[in-house]
This record gives C-alpha cells, sequence and structure tokens, in this order.
C-alpha cells in the first residue's frame, strides 16, 4: 500500500500543508474545564507552566519557544540536535497545536520507528490528541490528524479526520489528495476518484493517487468522469 504519507514523509508536503491552511483556520477557541477533561489519563493534562497558548492567536508568546526549543536543528532533525523529543515535547506543551511542531514529531516517530521517541513524555498519538481536544476548530490539526491515522492505517479515522478539516476550511490539494488515499484504503473507489480530481485540479504534484487509481482500472480523466456522471442522471 503506498500511502503518500510513507513513500514520501509529511516533510515533502509541508507546502501543501500551508496553502491555504492557516488563512481559513478560526481563531475562537476558548481552552474549557470540559475541553481538559478530554484526554485519556494517560495523554497527561493540558495545564502546563507556561501555557498552554494557541498557536494561532497568541503569536507574541511563540518567539521564545521557537528561539530556544524549536530552532532549525530541532525542526529538520538534524544529527546536530542531541534531544529531539524533549524540545519537541516542550514546543507541543505550551502550544499543542504548533503545526510544524506536531508534523516533525511525526517524523521523528518515522525516523526512529517508535511511537515514543526519547524525551518524549507521551505517545505521538497522545499528542495528537492534545491537540485536537485543545483546538477543536482548528482546521490544520484536523488535517495533521488525518495525515497521521493514514500512516497508521487507520483509513476511516483519516477519512473522519480529514472532511472535519474541510468542513473547517482546509479545502486544497493536500488534503483531496490524502483523503482519495484514504477512501482508496476502504475500497470507495468512486469518492477516491472524486478527491482525486480535486487534487489534481490544483496542482497536487504527486503521482502516486493516480497511479494507484489506474492500476485498480477505475481511473477516468475529469471531463470524462463528469460526462459519465451526465448521463446517468
Amino acid at each position: 500500500m503506498a500511502y503518500a504519507i510513507r513513500t514520501n514523509p509529511i516533510r515533502g508536503l509541508a507546502h501543501w500543508l500551508f496553502t491555504g491552511c492557516m488563512a481559513a483556520a478560526g481563531v475562537s477557541h476558548v481552552i474549557s474545564a470540559q475541553a481538559a477533561n478530554g484526554l485519556p489519563a494517560y495523554c497527561g493534562e493540558l495545564t502546563n507552566h507556561y501555557g498552554p497558548f494557541d498557536y494561532r492567536i497568541d503569536k507574541a508568546k511563540l518567539p521564545i519557544v521557537e528561539q530556544y526549543h524549536f530552532g532549525p536543528d530541532v525542526e529538520s532533525l538534524s544529527p546536530n540536535e542531541k534531544n529531539p523529543g524533549g524540545q519537541l515535547a516542550y514546543t507541543l506543551k505550551a502550544f499543542p497545536n504548533h503545526p510544524r511542531a506536531l508534523m516533525t514529531l511525526i517524523r521523528l516517530g518515522e525516523q526512529t520507528g517508535t511511537e515514543k521517541p526519547s524525551h518524549l513524555p507521551y505517545s505521538i498519538k497522545c499528542f495528537v490528541l492534545r491537540a485536537e481536544v485543545f483546538a477543536p476548530d482548528d482546521s490544520m490539526v484536523k488535517l495533521i490528524a488525518g495525515l497521521y491515522y493514514l500512516k497508521h492505517r487507520n483509513a476511516k479515522l483519516a477519512i473522519q479526520r480529514f472532511e472535519e478539516a474541510e468542513k473547517l476550511g482546509s479545502a486544497n490539494a493536500n488534503l483531496y489528495y490524502n483523503l482519495g488515499l484514504a477512501y482508496l484504503e476502504v475500497g470507495d473507489n468512486e469518492k477516491a476518484l472524486e478527491n482525486a480530481h480535486k487534487a489534481y485540479a490544483e496542482g497536487f504534484p504527486l503521482p502516486g493517487l493516480r497511479n494507484r487509481l489506474e492500476r485498480a482500472g477505475v481511473w477516468r480523466d475529469a471531463t470524462t468522469a463528469t460526462a459519465q456522471e451526465s448521463k446517468k442522471e
């Protein structure tokens, strides 16, 4: 199974994640006791000595965290950084919905082959859950959660998260491409094709989804698919 997130890890999709998403993200988030209680006990609490802050609106609080804990060596997972897990944990405790830190953490899991790399207090899945509980209206978090679940072969949860992201405003090429992959995994070829058309119409560069649809014998270009649908009507 050739997931885009597996064959071309998240770092290769960073541009597509951010194109259009941040401008569309809602910023009405307020932490509540109910949200704080939405985490399983093994994922810890959201309360923190610095924060937690919302990445979308608490921009004044970002520099100190990014300067000292999420610098270039951490984000690139450079060999020069000896404690990427600890630095990412600090960043995501202060800013649970920090999108680049979340993507870097997922890449760290891929790189190390574990759900709990060194110096992490919780699993990577916990950090994804923490972001969702902290900012349930953040379309970027839903998109990243979808990518995480797709990578971990839970296509049904991935579809749910991608569709939530779309409703929240993250309708972009990256979302449609990965939604197409997720629909392929659950055997819904027509919805996979529909999302492939949307992704490629918006300029998504990877051919993997189209290649898989071609191998399955269901690929049709967008004009042909539209004509066939019109005949059915």
